[in-house]
């Protein structure tokens, strides 16, 4: 299941609106409209395409969508090779690549660099424009050295890598950090904002007296606050700190709890969850919280996760967790009874149809 506004369709760019407003030839500037994939990503582009063709069938005007799909391969000696079936000079080409998929055997730096060798091949063989497409940008938590270490700044090698491989524009769903935006300079960057999914998901608690929105750590404080203010309700934000990599304590949780029942918390991504277990467990236990709902831009789906939600599930009142699938979910978590997938298709639909026709991709995420 996906998630767009019920008028979402005013949103969405038709061919001949577009000859209308412009007064010029059928196709977009950039040039015709070309959805590609890498194997990791084929999951996605597919739905992307499904969704795109689904909405072009509500105009009588009929645009070529051209799908290049799992455009790489591997050789025996375990190279990667990319190979474009079609005619790609002068496309407005629009590349899907799942950085992370933990239900196929290529990891996150295989992945990276196949995304690199298949932008190169468009760019090498003439498309007009590369939009990378990246459900989850990984590297994204790379954004600084940690403090007192010698680390480099990954997430800005990760930026350069892009643009040398002839990239020229990245649409992301919610990275982990806003300062991504900055390391790609030149480029047009989209990093897609879940607010209008969160807003959608729990708008059944709007203005409730007994209910509080939580942020787990103060990287969530500006989404918290959008939030609570758009749902009439508290907000209350957790004091984390990390003592070393991968490892995080809840020690504060600040916020006015007095007749709070339920929780609402709203993060990037749930990785471990080990934070998780630490907020809701200081949530129910001392801050007299009977309810917990949680919603996530991302699930890793690493090991031990599972284990950790269906403790919380059981023991700490953890009624629903709604993820989307900007990471190709496991049967290990889809198949837990209070575990929700949102589709991210028709978002990147959207998005895409507007970045193709020159408008504002703001449009798509305007809250009701």
């Amino acid at each position: 299941m996906g998630f767009m506004h019920a008028d979402s369709e005013r949103s969405f760019i038709f061919p001949d609106q577009y000859l209308d407003e412009r007064s010029l030839r059928l196709e977009s500037k950039q040039g015709p409209l070309l959805i590609a994939c890498c194997t990791s990503g084929t999951y996605m582009a597919q739905e992307v395409v499904e969704e795109y063709e689904r909405m072009l069938a509500n105009t009588s005007e009929t645009e070529q969508l051209l799908f290049l799909k799992d455009v790489d391969r591997e050789f025996t000696d375990t190279e990667t090779l990319v190979r474009l079936e079609h005619h790609v000079r002068g496309a407005d080409v629009f590349l899907f690549q799942s950085l992370l998929a933990p239900s196929q055997r290529y990891e996150a730096n295989n992945n990276y660099l196949t995304l690199l060798i298949a932008a190169r091949a468009f760019r090498e063989h003439g498309a007009h424009r590369i939009t990378a497409v990246l459900p989850y940008l990984t590297y994204a938590r790379q954004d600084k050295p940690t403090k007192f270490q010698r680390e480099p700044t990954t997430a800005k090698l990760m930026a350069d890598l892009a643009r040398s491989a002839g990239i020229d524009r990245v649409i992301a769903w919610n990275p982990h950090s806003t300062q991504i935006h900055g390391f790609y300079a030149d480029l047009p960057v989209n990093m897609l904002d879940p607010l209008t999914m969160f807003n959608d998901e729990f708008a059944g608690f709007r203005g409730k007296d007994d209910a509080i929105a939580v942020a787990p750590d103060a990287g969530a404080t500006k989404l918290i606050l959008h939030f609570s203010r758009e749902m009439e309700l508290n907000s209350a934000i957790a004091s984390k700190h990390r003592p070393q990599a991968e490892h995080a304590t809840i020690t504060d949780i600040i916020g006015d709890f007095r007749g709070k029942k339920t929780a609402i918390v709203l993060d990037d991504m749930v990785a471990s969850a080990k934070t998780v277990v630490e907020l809701i467990k200081k949530l129910v236990e001392h801050k007299g919280i009977e309810e917990v709902y949680m919603a996530a831009s991302h699930n890793l789906c690493l090991p031990g996760t599972r284990e950790r939600l269906e403790m919380l599930h059981r023991e700490y009142n953890l009624k629903r967790l709604v993820v989307t699938n900007s990471i190709p979910q496991t049967d290990e978590f889809t198949n837990l009874p209070f575990f929700e997938v949102r589709s991210l298709a028709p978002v990147f639909c959207h998005t895409i149809n507007r970045v193709h026709y020159d408008r504002s991709v703001s449009e798509v995420f305007r809250s009701r």
